[in-house]
């Protein structure tokens, strides 16, 4: 039988701080998607925004929704509303990883912690 995946106590506190950080960028794409749907992201946004995706993507790898998870593309700049749909699906995503690997209690299940039972602040 093969051993179950877990992620690390490393990678779990480097998922926490990428999640806090997609978190505040879909709160302002949100509301800039609000105000002006369909105009284009500057470069330098799209090369920000994607800086935290690949990053995300990395510590995602094992996962199976890598494979919907795609970058903004900087070549024909998104709209605020596409950028909103694609940092959605990486909170998605994010959300299921939290989710698969943190028990009843919300306590990670780590290499180090198997069963869940120490807490982390």
């Amino acid at each position: 039988m093969a051993k179950k995946y877990l992620p690390t106590e490393a990678e779990v506190e480097h998922f926490k701080m990428l999640n806090q950080l997609l978190e505040s960028v879909y709160l302002e794409m949100k509301e800039f998607s609000k105000k002006k749907p369909d105009e284009p992201l500057n470069a330098f946004k799209v090369k920000n925004v994607n800086r935290l995706l690949i990053k995300i993507k990395e510590g995602l790898k094992n996962e199976p929704t890598i494979d919907f998870l795609d970058l903004l593309d900087e070549e024909t700049l998104p709209t605020n509303s596409d950028a909103i749909l694609i940092i959605g699906q990486f909170k998605a995503s994010m959300d299921r990883f939290r989710g698969k690997y943190t028990n009843e209690y919300r306590r990670w299940t780590t290499k180090e912690n198997p069963k869940g039972d120490k807490i982390y602040l």
